[in-house]
């Protein structure tokens, strides 16, 4: 009996140490991991706080004229950014509105409709688009698609849009190629491979007992995709359109080569325009003086302020739907 006492103790013992031993372990791993959150933390308090620094002298300079005003003369020293803000978002939204629903329609191909020996080869594909470098997309449509463009689709947009209210002044002056219009359906190209690929993933997550039901009640594949598949992965899609949207405003190079890199406010979409990210690229090596530096800087804190505010708003969007799907269930 004393023997099997003194094991129990020792047993005991041994098992007390050992949660001891793993309770150490989950507290040196618990600060690791909240080390690493607040270094994100940390990181994105620098950025703002460089760019702050950075944009003081202009944003000082000229206060909330600088959102306002039109005007960019190095000569001068007289610095807005708003041809450049208008630019970004134009081009963003011009983006969006082919890239979305062109999008989500390879992603219903791919899951829905798509032959099985087609997917895989056209997945890969549309994969491979994300991977091309943004330097190559500019390349591509400086020498290649705004030719083609400038000397076929835009003298026909033009030619018939002539006379129709609104459209004729949006679609109006000599056909250049380049130009705010060439630079969306460039950047639309670039940001396809994310809709898809997350729109793809999500609508494959939708349960096959949904579906088999709605069919078994005799609806069609148009009426199981909009009343089944649709509602049930609206979340990532919404997630996956302002993932593309982020991408869409931030992207340089690609909208460099092709969108004209004119400081103006045009009311053609084929006019030539600049973005922020374009007028940072081409304009930060050159720059002269703190203030020219400064009003770069500040319009790369404007950019920030902007992607942030997009980003939130996805989150709330996100779960604006979240509840209200929950309400519903």
């Amino acid at each position: 009996m004393a023997d099997i006492a003194v094991t129990d103790t020792s047993l005991a013992r041994t098992r007390i140490t050992s949660l001891r031993r793993f309770g150490r372990s989950d507290a040196r791993f618990r600060a690791l991991t909240f080390l690493a959150a607040l270094l994100v933390v940390a990181i994105f308090i620098g950025i703002m706080v460089a760019l702050l620094r950075g944009a003081w002298p202009a944003l000082s300079a000229f206060g909330w004229g600088f959102l306002t005003s039109t005007t960019w003369n190095p000569v001068t020293e007289k610095f807005g950014a708003l041809p450049a803000i208008y630019g970004t978002l134009i081009t963003s939204a011009l983006a969006m509105i082919v890239a979305v629903p062109v999008g989500i329609g390879i992603a219903i191909f791919l899951t829905e409709l798509c032959p099985r020996p087609l997917k895989r080869p056209i997945g890969i594909a549309i994969e491979l688009l994300a991977g091309i470098p943004s330097i190559i997309y500019g390349i591509w449509g400086l020498f290649i698609f705004a030719p083609w463009f400038q000397q076929n689709l835009q003298p026909w947009l033009i030619d018939r849009l002539a006379g129709v209210p609104v459209l004729q002044d949006l679609f109006a002056g000599p056909p250049y190629g380049i130009g705010i219009f060439t630079a969306a359906l460039i950047l639309s190209i670039m940001v396809l491979p994310f809709i898809t690929a997350v729109t793809r993933d999500v609508f494959e997550t939708v349960p096959s007992a949904l579906k088999e039901s709605a069919y078994s009640l005799g609806c069609t594949k148009w009426e199981v995709l909009w009343h089944v598949i649709l509602p049930f992965a609206r979340t990532g899609i919404v997630g996956g359109a302002m993932l593309a949207l982020g991408r869409a405003l931030g992207e340089t190079m690609a909208v460099t080569f092709v969108i004209g890199n004119a400081t103006r406010i045009d009311s053609s979409l084929f006019a030539p325009g600049t973005t922020i990210s374009a007028a940072i690229a081409n304009e930060f090596t050159e720059a002269v003086g703190p203030l020219y530096t400064s009003s770069l800087i500040a319009l790369g804190l404007i950019l920030f302020v902007i992607t942030f505010i997009v980003l939130a708003a996805a989150q709330l969007q996100l779960y604006i739907l979240e509840r209200r799907a929950g309400g519903r269930a």
